[in-house]
């Protein structure tokens, strides 16, 4: 017994040795990014890659700047401003998804209609399209209709485009709820509305906040809609960070990595606070409280 126990202790810390290494190979990009954010200009430029060196903040301060220097002209950078474009846009877009591709999932899960799996495969194939394909009408509909370079716009087009997605994710929590607590809130007299709102919503609070995640991360980091579509004012962190590259001075690493670390930040901040919500999301209907 005591030799089958030190065998099975050997190969676990065979495996947390193993998944540690394959671990570190994924998030070496990002720690090299992290690092790059701390690195003087010199630094950053240097050959070979510098791993031990002296951090400074500059790089981060020059993102937040009034302006900083680009061949000898100050720009602004409005970094501010585009971070809380970003930090709108999204929130507000995934928030339209999910309200309206929650309750269209409620009723595709409960009140199927003749065709259902047809009206869903059809559903599911606008987010088949690859975004080029779709941009020429789409930039044409928001020029005539006014709705280019604005709030709105951007947010109406994220939320259909997470739409599809969200319908289909939280269709999938809907039907692992057993009908039988429904039914029986009926025989009490609940209405449709209070047995959605009280009992089939509070029971996939997980299933909300695994799709809010994966809706944020797919917004977040969108770019060419938002390269298309949105103007000076509505400008988001994707495009601002694209139009750091280049220049009579070059590209400016660290710069570029600063606003990549500050970039991170909000998606890691809502994926730890979501963490136990968004464990149970994914493995929700294969594992049972």
């Amino acid at each position: 017994m005591a030799r089958r126990r030190r065998e099975i202790g050997k190969a676990g810390w065979g495996r947390t040795a193993f998944s540690t290494v394959i671990s570190f190979i994924y998030f070496f990009p990002v720690l090299w990014i992290i690092l790059t954010a701390f690195k003087s200009h010199t630094d950053a430029l240097s050959t070979p890659p510098k791993f031990i060196f002296t951090p400074t903040l500059e790089n981060f301060v020059s993102v937040f700047a009034r302006a900083y220097e680009r061949g000898g002209a100050a720009v602004d950078t409005h970094f501010d401003l585009f971070f809380f474009n970003s930090i709108f846009i999204a929130g507000a877009s995934v928030g339209v998804a999910l309200i309206i591709g929650t309750v269209a999932a409620y009723g595709f899960s409960r009140w199927p209609l003749r065709g259902n799996e047809t009206y869903l495969f059809i559903i599911l194939t606008t987010r088949m399209l690859p975004p080029i394909i779709v941009i020429i009408p789409i930039f044409i509909m928001f020029r005539l209709s006014g709705l280019s370079g604005s709030y709105i716009g951007i947010i109406l087009l994220y939320a259909a485009f997470n739409l599809p997605f969200t319908i289909w994710m939280m269709k999938s929590f809907f039907d692992e709820i057993p009908r039988e607590v429904e039914d029986a809130a009926r025989m009490d007299g609940s209405s449709e509305m209070k047995i959605f709102f009280r009992i089939c919503l509070p029971q996939v609070k997980a299933g909300i906040a695994a799709t809010a995640v994966f809706g944020l991360i797919l917004t977040w980091n969108e770019f060419l809609f938002a390269l298309l579509l949105t103007g000076r004012d509505t400008r988001t962190v994707p495009v601002a960070m694209a139009q750091t590259i280049g220049g009579d001075i070059g590209v400016r690493w660290g710069l570029l990595a600063a606003i990549e670390t500050l970039f991170l930040i909000p998606v890691v901040f809502v994926t730890f606070l979501l963490q136990n919500q968004l464990l149970r999301g994914v493995t929700f209907g294969t594992i049972r409280r």
